[in-house]
């Protein structure tokens, strides 16, 4: 196995940095891969109207069953 460099080696600090803590942050934004407007808009759509199918069906079938209680009982 190779030994890492001390280059590579993160920095043993001891505590906490809150200079640290925001670039950190900072790097890890820049790496995010934002969606565009109309690939938010489409996703939020598809989500939606997958809710409403879903939604729809647990509907029918709960008042098919109820149906059939009522029937039975």
């Amino acid at each position: 196995m190779a030994k890492k460099s001390e280059a590579e080696l993160p920095e043993a600090t001891n505590g906490f940095s809150i200079g640290n803590f925001i670039q950190g942050i900072r790097e890890e934004l820049e790496k995010v891969v934002w969606p565009s407007r109309k690939q938010i808009v489409s996703e939020s759509a598809a989500v939606l109207l997958m809710v409403a199918l879903s939604a729809s069906l647990i509907y029918l079938v709960d008042g098919l069953f109820g149906w059939a209680a009522k029937q039975v009982f």
